[in-house]
């Protein structure tokens, strides 16, 4: 019955065996793992408890609903303790050194001898021991190599208990930046690339989106990851978020309808790769986040740090913020229906809670996950922690990397835990160890009773389960590397996703007609300057200077000249402004509060339009109620930016000079727009992508998904949580660069699009 036998390691004894199985699923099985085969009615079933019996759960020919239940009622608590948490990340190979690193046999990677797809002490550790089956997958060496070490994780998975299998995952990593944390662009996952998720909201068109769900999902399998932790739906209605660029903008419809067409495409599997309810082998969970959206901090601040804790909503617009999920992520196209899971955000949605009166991060609050979530939208998926939030507090109010218990930081990790079950929650962000989720069952069974608690516990486990039945991945949940090898990245995905790219170029200025540019013209690129600093970890940053762009790209297209008198164009390569996290050290150590605002400008701002006193603050001792920063200054890190615009404009003595911009939030245009011909803005792409727009290879046909402010007067008097709100700039040709704003070779781009988005506001 054996048909293929593939050869995991030359340094293993797992041999993985794929079996025909007429009528039913084909079966992957490790001889290492000790689960047999056995025979039934002349079909073949995995006896994953390794008894010689088939229980309801080992037959594929039930429905996922009767197996999830009937493997939940069997497993103990410490199982499903197990289940419920979500793992830290996990690189392959480990790093020897940081926050995610890792041993092998109590050695470093380099000096253990180990092949780069075995598994690390942790990840025995924490399989074996904590029962854990969900891991984040963050760096891999290649797809061969992740390809082999699902199958090891597999393996030692099925061999344990009641042989769950693995459901890893991965946060976005599609992206074309070579350094993104979960190796995107050059990285070893060897990816097809597109757009960021903002650019693909530039593109206007759903389908974009659609199609880039299926083929990223097709390459996640061929990764061994079965759940993606995406799309971030939250509407980015405050311009300052740096997170803005993980969204689809600050618009509900246009994010509503993105957010359909990504998770219809991650989950949706057809023809013979459907096992049932449009779920199947090409099928991923997606884990939309983060309800009930995360893109109203007040001043812009962000949850990840303790200075950004609060949401507010000033303008009273909560509700819009759910549109995305209650009509994108929840209303799908598909057979799937709703996306399999969701991710609260770390905010406290200040004020919002109308039962309970309770300030708390969204996963503890009772009304926002049960009342809210189950009850009135009837969401009966996971729901899955962000990160760390039972952790404790430590670093500093912009530390990235301290524990975010916002709102119960007086509480335990167990207690911690405890409440989050009983808000409604199934999974914690981030946690390995077992040991306060056991804690958390003790005081529930204290409190209500061990029926009670055990009950709680067993539909949390039905709802994770579910999620593993659905993909087939109790029947096989074994690759091919070389299967693997070829599905990743191949000539079909790429091009996918190269058509994705130029279609997000936005064009917002063309005077005169400068672009495209004619073939062979003789350019000059200055080099761009980028000072030291720190990354959202907190690592320093060296300084650079160099072209930010790939030069050997740039003379493909165009003449390239170091000389600005020979040159027929000057074409400059810049990012928005880079401003802080809103908080300062040195601010509090001087005696203020330690909040400074947060800038969309190159140029040194002061905070002239401030609100006089914040809205939200936290009345703890030690901590800060308010949380203004009325007539403070701050300077962005890379002013040298339009230093770099302005010097070139000067130097090129009256010929034009074309900008282009990689926007990762909406951007003070300001400071240049008028002294310069042609402004192109990205949001992440590969270079050949923009060269084509620059050179007419292709027209630009991408909009706005975002207004570009005026000054920042108007983003200081607009409304954490209202989109649309602001004074937009308006160019030296009277153009407007408001939302679903964009130019093409003819002018101002008015289609279907348009007229569909646009009406919205």
């Amino acid at each position: 019955m054996t048909n293929h036998t593939e050869k995991v390691a030359s340094n293993s004894q797992t041999e993985i065996r794929y079996m025909n199985n007429k009528g039913g699923p084909t079966l992957g099985y490790s001889a290492a793992s000790g689960v047999p085969i056995i025979e039934q009615d002349g079909l073949s079933f995995k006896n994953l408890s390794k008894d010689g019996a088939l229980k309801p759960y080992e037959d594929w020919r039930l429905t996922p609903e009767e197996r999830a239940k009937d493997l939940a009622s069997r497993l103990s608590v410490e199982e499903i303790a197990g289940l419920m948490l979500y793992s830290r990340h996990q690189s392959i190979p480990a790093a020897s050194g940081g926050w995610f690193s890792s041993t092998y046999d109590g050695k470093p990677f380099e000096e253990s001898g180990a092949q780069s797809y075995d598994l690390t002490d942790e990840q025995k550790a924490f399989l074996a021991n904590d029962h854990l089956r969900h891991v984040l997958v963050t760096v891999v060496e290649s797809p061969d190599t992740a390809a082999r070490w699902n199958n090891l994780v597999q393996a030692f998975a099925e061999g344990t208990g009641f042989g769950i299998p693995a459901n890893n995952s991965s946060d976005p990593r599609h992206g074309s930046d070579s350094s993104s944390e979960f190796n995107a662009g050059a990285g070893g996952s060897r990816v097809s690339k597109w757009p960021e998720t903002l650019g693909l909201a530039a593109s206007f068109d759903p389908e974009v989106t659609r199609k880039f769900g299926e083929v990223a999902s097709k390459e996640y399998r061929a990764l061994g990851m079965t759940t993606a932790l995406s799309p971030q739906i939250d509407i980015a209605t405050d311009p300052r978020w740096f997170r803005f660029s993980g969204t689809f903008g600050e618009d509900s419809a246009l994010s509503a309808d993105m957010a359909r067409a990504y998770v219809d495409g991650f989950q949706t599997s057809e023809g013979d790769r459907e096992l049932g309810n449009g779920w199947g082998y090409d099928s991923v969970n997606a884990m939309v986040k983060h309800w009930p959206g995360g893109g109203s901090g007040e001043g812009g601040r962000d949850a990840h740090f303790a200075c950004g804790k609060y949401a507010v909503y000033p303008g009273g617009n909560f509700e819009e913020h759910l549109i995305p999920f209650t009509e994108g992520a929840f209303k799908l196209d598909g057979k799937t229906e709703q996306a399999s899971a969701v991710m609260p955000y770390y905010t406290v949605s200040y004020d919002q809670d109308k039962a309970n009166g309770e300030n708390v991060g969204n996963s503890y609050s009772s009304y926002l996950i049960t009342d809210l979530l189950r009850e009135k939208y009837g969401y009966d998926g996971v729901v899955c922690t962000d990160w760390l939030i039972t952790g404790d507090e430590w670093g500093g109010k912009a530390s990235f990397l301290t524990g975010k218990p916002w709102g119960v930081e007086g509480l335990s990790i167990a207690e911690r835990h405890y409440k989050l079950i009983m808000a409604g929650v199934d999974q914690f962000g981030g946690n390995n160890e077992v040991g306060p989720v056991l804690e958390a069952y003790a005081m529930g069974a204290e409190e209500h009773g061990e029926a009670f608690m055990r009950s709680r516990f067993e539909k949390s486990a039905v709802r994770l389960l579910l999620n593993m039945f659905r993909l087939g991945l109790f029947e096989n949940p074994y690759l091919l590397p070389e299967e693997s090898v070829a599905q990743v990245g191949n000539e079909a995905f790429l091009q996918a996703g190269f058509e994705a790219q130029l279609k997000s170029v936005v064009m917002l200025k063309n005077q005169e007609h400068t672009l495209p540019l004619p073939a062979r013209s003789k350019v000059y690129v200055p080099k761009r300057f980028t000072p030291a600093g720190t990354d959202w970890f907190g690592n320093p940053t060296p300084e650079k200077l160099g072209h930010a762009v790939n030069m050997d790209v740039v003379g493909r297209y165009f003449e390239v000249t170091d000389n600005p008198d020979e040159a027929d164009y000057g074409l400059v390569f810049i990012h928005n402004p880079k401003p802080g996290f809103g908080y300062s050290e040195e601010d509090a150590a001087s005696g203020g509060n330690g909040y400074v605002p947060i800038s969309l400008q190159y140029r040194p701002y002061t905070a002239e339009h401030a609100r006089e006193h914040s809205i939200a603050g936290d009345p703890r001792e030690g901590d800060v109620l308010d949380r203004a920063y009325k007539g403070k200054s701050v300077t962005t890190h890379n002013e040298s930016d339009l230093d770099t615009v302005l010097e070139t404009k000067e130097m090129m003595k009256g010929k034009p000079v074309i900008v282009s911009m990689l926007l990762s939030n909406p951007a003070i245009v300001a400071e240049f727009e008028s002294e310069v011909e042609a402004i192109v803005v990205n949001f992440g792409l590969e270079e050949q992508a923009l060269m084509d727009v620059l050179s007419g290879a292709f027209e630009p046909s991408g909009l706005l998904p975002m207004q570009m402010p005026a000054d920042m007067k108007t983003v200081e008097e607009q409304l954490e949580d209202v989109a649309h709100d602001m004074d937009c700039h308006v160019d030296s040709e009277g153009h407007a660069y408001d939302f679903a704003f964009g130019l093409n070779w003819s002018g101002v781009i008015n289609d279907t699009r348009t007229a569909q988005y646009r009406k919205t506001f």
